[in-house]
């Protein structure tokens, strides 16, 4: 983030400053009191079960000395108020995005909005790891997608960012909308739409009109790029103003993915074709999905002037965000650490790597999948029978619905109601030799499941 002024950021927000000099500079921001430093501006955000202004003491016993409020009450305990530097708003979370959307404005770049039910962050490193190799990129990190983790992405950027590339996550009607708003994105991705958050969606369909919510204010100068299949995500589908690029395996797309040949832990190799370009595609990360968020990449590449051989040549450099199908193996045992989130899909895309690792065991460790609707046990009994048709050798679930993986699977399920009774028995289970492969949705913290197996191996 470039140096704000506390009188460009009083404007920018619509505050009024109660304390301090306007020439103050602010270097950066934090809502996080543990992270704010000498130099930031913390955002003391307000949530259905915390209020962040309690933390103001804290703050300034860390340095930190510039923040804004929404309740002028936390003055009555501050101390030395004379020499802090306050601004007082409606709501602090507005603020933070009203800054994020001025900053937006007074930068010069391509912004490029990902979204989809899954696959969002790898695609987002992909488009990443593709316009980095012309452009100085930006991204948002982590989960940082929603109303208030995409504003901080968006001030971590550099000022003279060229290109940025943010992802867009929601569970309800409306926030993809109030995110693209706030952007107002130049190039819009849609990597698929499955059934995460039916829950509060009701159907797909409903699913899909919400994530069509991307292109509300897209015009003849944006593009959509959508990985085309089945279903929704057609042509036929999907009227605009605005130019549709599609990908996929169907001879009608503009971009054409062929030959996908997964190699578990090794890679995956693909073709893509553009026009009269047709090029081999090698990637580090494992899994078949994985080619057709590289040709959305590429897509994204192609309208800001990177060919299919440029952008092979970026992915060969490809990082996945941690928790995103990576292989972690230590000592003869392959763990696969695909425990960001989950969904029927993504479930399935894990298992269909897990079976293309070599291992003399293959084991899938799968936990509960959050906001399915009514019908949530039927699908978690359908990832069940999918492990066990699809050749893995031991179906290991853990959750209160994962029971109905664990009858899905079988002879080869293993059912644990909790996490905690998993840990105690999970060093018995896996074995060396074996390839593991941990997921389930992002409240079940799986990765403490993944960090036990690694640490029994260290410790060996």
């Amino acid at each position: 983030m470039r140096k704000f002024t506390f009188r460009e950021i009083e404007k920018a927000v619509g505050g009024k400053q109660i304390s301090g000099s306007p020439d103050t500079v602010v270097l950066g921001v934090s809502k996080d009191s543990r992270e704010a430093y000498s130099g930031s501006l913390f955002f003391p955000l307000k949530g259905e079960k915390y209020d962040a202004h309690s933390f103001l003491p804290q703050v300034i016993q860390r340095g930190c000395r510039t923040f804004l409020i929404s309740d002028e009450e936390i003055l009555n305990v501050l101390k030395d108020k004379e020499n802090l530097d306050i601004i007082k708003v409606k709501d602090t979370t507005v603020a933070l995005q009203d800054l994020a959307g001025y900053y937006l404005k007074q930068m010069s770049l391509k912004k490029i909005a990902v979204t989809g039910s899954v696959g969002k962050t790898s695609t987002k490193d992909m488009i990443h790891c593709v316009c980095g190799s012309k452009y100085k990129t930006g991204k948002t990190k982590g989960n940082q997608n929603n109303h208030i983790g995409l504003p901080l992405g968006i001030l971590s950027f550099d000022e003279d960012t060229e290109a940025a590339v943010l992802e867009m996550g929601m569970d309800r009607p409306g926030e993809i909308d109030f995110l693209a708003d706030l952007v107002r994105p130049d190039i819009g991705v849609i990597t698929n739409i499955g059934i995460s958050h039916k829950e509060n969606l009701g159907s797909r369909e409903g699913i899909f009109r919400a994530k069509m919510e991307l292109v509300n204010y897209f015009g003849r100068e944006n593009v959509l790029i959508i990985n085309s299949g089945k279903d929704f995500l057609l042509k036929k589908n999907i009227e605009g103003e605005y130019r549709l690029i599609s990908a996929g395996i169907e001879k009608d797309n503009d971009f054409i993915v062929s030959d996908i040949r997964d190699k578990g832990e090794k890679g995956t190799e693909f073709f893509i074709k553009y026009r009269d370009e047709k090029q081999l595609f090698r990637l580090s990360v494992p899994g078949r999905h994985n080619a057709y968020n590289a040709a959305l990449a590429a897509a994204c590449g192609i309208e800001l002037g990177i060919d299919l051989k440029g952008s092979a040549e970026a992915l060969l450099s490809l990082e996945i965000t941690e928790g995103r199908l990576t292989v972690k193996e230590k000592n003869g045992i392959k763990v696969i650490d695909d425990t960001y989130n989950a969904s029927p899909d993504s479930m399935k895309a894990g298992i269909d790597t897990l079976t293309a690792v070599s291992s003399k065991r293959k084991i899938a460790i799968l936990g509960d999948m959050f906001e399915l609707g009514d019908d949530a046990d039927i699908h978690h009994r359908k990832i069940g029978e999918y492990a066990k048709n699809s050749g893995v050798d031991m179906v290991v679930a853990v959750g209160e619905m994962a029971r109905h993986i664990a009858s899905g699977a079988a002879e080869k399920g293993h059912y644990y109601k909790t996490k905690e009774a998993l840990k105690k028995d999970i060093n018995d289970i896996v074995k060396k030799g074996d390839a593991v492969l941990v997921k389930a949705s992002r409240g079940m913290e799986m990765e403490e499941i993944v960090k036990i197996i690694i640490d029994k191996q260290e410790k060996k």
